[in-house]
Parts: structure tokens; C-alpha cells; sequence
């Protein structure tokens, strides 16, 4: 069988070659498909362009010969059916998504559960996705599914969703009959909110050996006025504005637990007992490790933790020189402390105490010590150059003013060089072993990744919402893009930002050629096929 297609090249009115394509069966039984440049004098020439075994690749083949005939030929395109100009223009894109973007961040999205938590739900699916792609406001991620290859939810769908994210009190599971209805929002979110933080405890395996990590942030709003949920507080950010203040439980690893929003002017330290409880209650714990920063810790939250029987390892405030290192000096006088040396205070329980036996560790560490001894420096310089009349008293806890005498306070600068260099520990483990406990207390910084992670890579702050509702939905998707993101980076090795990136730059198509659909990738880097690999095969 031969198929033809012809062009003919003219000159004047004098035919001098013809081209065309045609399409000849092979021994093999492929389907060859050759351009026959044919010369007016008999001779002509063979240009093979391919062999096809598919009906698909037949066209995909013929549509590259067709374009390899047409190049340079300027003809008048009039767009009539059949028209030989059509037959070289260029193939139809009849789709174009981030294929391996999406495919990945859907296998997480799976393999944490919140499918199945979601109850299927595709548009918390992508607006969740969407936050990691590209955070913007709910409005624009509509436009960010859209270029990413998804077919974007209404808009009016998503402000009718996100009642239920936000678990507002409505037994509607479409969440009411119009945005923007006031309902009962339930504390961290609701039964939304829960359902993923059971699935992300279901992922870490929660056990007597788990860690939990504490921590919390605040974040602002553009306005002026509170409305007694964003109030002016303490700001991490120095900012004037109403916040919300943000509690996050982390496992050891600095993996997303619970999640938990608090009016703006409310004291960190009466944040951490309301999350231990919810968390513990929702998961039927007896104990687990509690680590948290010296700023957590308030003497009601240590015997909430004593009282619940929850181990713990505590950073904590020295505000005095402890009586074992004291001792140390002065059995070593003239000698400096070794870097790393650890020193041990039992406290155990008295008869009347209903807590544990605790243990006390302080660490010396020399780099710590050089900062704390600069800015002692730099603070007593000051202090004495405004004692001097030199510059304006501003406040200096090394300046002590009796009446109108000025003075530098010697007592505390001695005091405070003496404790230069230690940082104390207190844990209720049984037997603990030193590095055991300052290990586990340096996970922290898990915690603070997983905050600077949903604060830039996931834009948290929600600067678009303004009532109670809408923010708490927008803190449960933030929650599960966090979740995703750490589940990402645990698997690859990479960055979130690193990983979106370099994958959304690499489509998928699908061409229309013919009557067929043929599908095509950009080619992909070895380090991102090695990325893509960890994902799809891990469980």
C-alpha cells in the first residue's frame, strides 16, 4: 500500500520538482513514512523519516513530514478544510499540566491519609496543593490549579467549603447554603481539622517513646482595629498590629501533630496546657516526652505536666549561679570550664511532692559563652559611657540609679559573666542520660523550621481572611500543605522550595495528531528522577 501527499514547487509557470510524502509498508510490517523529492527530469530522492508500528506514531510521523515540507514556504493560509497550507502547521497542545508536580504532592497527600480523612474531598485536595504550589489568596489559587493542568474548583464552591474546614457547627457536610454564615467555630479547628491531625499521628506512630515539641508564633494582620480573636499582643515579628497567636505540636522530628489558634493578646504559657490536653485526650495517650522552651514554661504548666504524669525535658531560666558549679570553681580555682562539660543536680521528690524525682543538667559550652561575654561588653560600655554623661541614659539593665546618682552595676556584670556559657535542662525521665536529654531539647529547632516553612514556603499568614471562620480554614489547609511539605522533604532530601521549583518546570502534554492523542514530557534531570523515584516508591 502507497500513500500519497504532494506539494509541487513552481517557477514561473514551469513545474521543476514535486515533493510529497507517502507512507509504504516494510518487510518488518511497519509503516515507513518517506518525503520523495521528485525532479521533472525522472531522478528523484528518498528521505526517511521513520517507521511507525501504531496508528498514533503513523501520524505523529506524518505530521513531522507534513512540517519538514512546509518549512519556509510562506503560503496563503486561507484556514479552508483540506487546504494543503493547513497540512504543515503546527500540532495541537490539547493539554498541559505539572504532571510530576501534582503526581507527587497527590502521593503525599495519599500516603498521609488525608484522602481518606478528607472524605474524598477534591477541593480541600486542591486547595491544599495549591498552597504548596504557589500560596496566594483563595481566590488566585483557582488561576494557580488552572496553570498547573487541574480543573480548578468555583469560587463560590470554595467560600461554601470552608465552613466546614473550619469546623464551624453546621451538620450540612456542603457546609451551608452561602458563604459567609456565622457559625460555632470548635477549638484547633473542629472535626476537620482532627480527622488530619489523626491521620498525621497515625503516620509517626505514636507511642510512650514520642517526643512532642511545642512551640508558638504569632501572625499579624493589616488592621488596626481587634475584634477580641485578633487582638495586639506580644509580637515574634515587632509588629503593632491585632495577631492571633499560634500554637504547633510537632513530633521529635518536627512533623506536624496539632495545630491550635489563640486570641492575640493571650500569654504564651497558657497556650501549651490546652493543646497537651486535646492532643492527649484525642489519642487516648498515658505518656509521651514533652520538650519545650524556658518561654513555655510557667510553674501551672509544669504541674499540669506533673499532674497528667507525662515525662518532660524543659528548658529552663538561671537566674543565679547554681550551687554545683559554684562548687566546681571552687575546687578548680583558675581554671576555666572545659567545652561541653555537663554538670548534674539530682532533685528528688520530698514526701508531700506528687511529681517525679527531676534531674538537673547545666552545659558549658565556650561558643555560647564568647556571644554572651560580647554583648556583656558592649552593654557595660554603654552603660558606663551614659554614667559618664557621655551619651543619654536609655534603658540598660547594667545602669543602677539611686536618687540622681548613676552608677554601673558591678554586681549584676559580675553575676552575669559568672553565668556565661550555661544553659540548664530539668527532665522528669528516669535515669536520663545527659546527652539523651540536651539531644532531645535541640529538636526545638525542628519545631522553628516547621514555623519559618509554613510562614514562607506556605505564606501562613492570612492576610486575606478577617473573621474567625475563614481563618481557622485557611490554619487547617496551612496545616496539611505543612504536613505534605515535611512528608516531601523526609522522603527526597530536598527543600519544599527546592522541589516545587525544579518540578513544575516539567510538563506533561498531550498533542492531537490526527485522530489520535499522543502524550509528551519534558526529559528529566537525574537528580529529579531520583526525587520522583523516593516518592512513588515509598510507603
Amino acid at each position: 500500500m502507497l500513500v500519497r501527499e504532494a506539494r509541487t514547487k513552481r517557477v514561473g509557470s514551469i513545474v521543476s520538482a514535486v515533493a510529497y510524502v507517502r507512507t509504504v509498508k516494510t518487510a518488518s510490517g511497519a509503516r515507513a513514512v518517506q518525503i520523495v523529492h521528485s525532479q521533472r527530469r525522472g531522478s528523484r530522492d528518498i528521505e526517511h523519516i521513520g517507521s511507525a508500528h501504531t496508528d498514533a506514531d503513523l501520524e505523529l510521523l506524518k505530521a513531522v513530514a507534513r512540517q519538514r515540507l512546509a518549512a519556509g514556504q510562506g503560503e496563503l493560509d486561507l484556514r479552508l478544510p483540506g487546504s494543503p497550507a493547513n497540512q504543515g502547521a503546527a500540532l495541537s497542545i490539547t493539554s498541559s499540566r505539572m504532571g510530576h508536580l501534582l503526581d507527587a504532592l497527590g502521593r503525599g497527600y495519599d500516603a498521609l491519609g488525608f484522602a481518606a480523612a478528607a472524605g474524598g474531598d477534591e477541593v480541600f485536595k486542591a486547595l491544599v496543593l495549591a498552597r504548596i504550589i504557589e500560596p496566594t489568596s483563595k481566590l488566585d489559587s483557582l488561576r494557580v490549579l488552572a496553570e498547573a493542568g487541574m480543573d480548578p474548583p468555583s469560587y463560590r464552591t470554595v467560600k461554601r467549603r470552608l465552613r466546614l474546614y473550619a469546623g464551624a457547627d453546621d451538620n450540612d457536610e456542603a457546609g451551608g447554603d452561602e458563604a459567609g454564615q456565622s457559625g460555632v467555630v470548635e477549638p484547633a479547628g473542629g472535626r476537620w481539622r482532627a480527622r488530619l491531625a489523626r491521620a498525621c499521628a497515625d503516620h509517626v506512630g505514636l507511642g510512650p517513646a514520642t517526643l512532642l515539641l511545642y512551640d508558638v508564633t504569632t501572625l499579624y494582620f493589616e488592621t488596626d482595629q481587634g475584634d477580641g480573636f485578633r487582638e495586639p499582643g506580644y509580637s515574634k515579628e515587632r509588629r503593632l498590629e491585632p495577631q492571633i497567636t499560634v500554637g504547633l505540636l510537632t513530633d521529635g522530628a518536627g512533623f506536624p501533630l496539632m495545630v491550635h489558634a489563640f486570641e492575640g493578646n493571650r500569654a504564651e504559657t497558657t497556650t501549651m496546657a490546652p493543646v497537651l490536653t486535646a492532643f492527649l485526650a484525642a489519642h487516648r495517650l498515658t505518656d509521651v516526652t514533652v520538650i519545650a522552651d524556658a518561654g513555655m514554661i510557667s510553674q501551672a504548666n509544669k504541674r499540669a505536666i506533673e499532674t497528667a504524669g507525662l515525662s518532660f525535658i524543659l528548658g529552663i531560666r538561671v537566674p543565679d549561679v547554681p550551687y554545683v558549679i559554684k562548687q566546681w570553681r571552687k575546687d578548680n580555682p583558675d581554671t576555666e570550664i572545659p567545652d561541653g562539660h555537663i554538670f548534674i543536680q539530682p532533685w528528688p521528690a520530698g514526701p508531700a511532692d506528687k511529681r517525679r524525682d527531676q534531674t538537673i543538667f547545666y552545659q558549658y559550652r565556650a561558643d555560647r559563652a564568647r556571644r554572651t561575654l560580647r554583648g556583656i561588653d558592649q552593654q557595660i560600655a554603654k552603660a558606663e559611657n551614659a554614667v559618664a554623661g557621655k551619651t543619654a541614659i536609655k534603658r540598660n539593665r547594667y545602669v543602677h540609679l539611686a536618687g540622681a546618682t548613676k552608677s554601673v552595676n558591678r554586681t549584676l556584670e559580675a553575676k552575669n559573666r559568672a553565668l556565661a556559657g550555661i544553659k540548664g535542662y530539668i527532665t522528669n525521665l528516669e535515669n536520663p542520660e545527659p546527652d539523651h536529654v540536651i539531644g532531645a531539647y535541640s529538636r526545638l529547632l525542628h519545631v522553628e523550621k516547621s514555623f519559618r516553612m509554613s510562614k514562607t514556603d506556605l505564606a501562613a499568614r492570612p492576610i486575606y481572611h478577617h473573621t474567625r471562620e475563614s481563618i481557622e480554614a485557611h490554619l487547617t489547609i496551612v496545616f496539611a500543605a505543612l504536613a505534605i511539605s515535611r512528608w516531601i522533604e523526609n522522603t527526597t532530601g530536598w527543600s519544599i522550595k527546592r522541589f516545587v521549583t525544579t518540578a513544575r518546570r516539567h510538563r506533561t502534554i498531550e498533542i492531537q495528531a490526527g485522530d489520535h492523542t499522543i502524550t509528551a514530557a519534558d526529559p528529566l534531570p537525574n537528580d529529579l528522577q531520583t526525587a520522583l523515584d523516593a516518592i512513588h516508591r515509598t510507603h
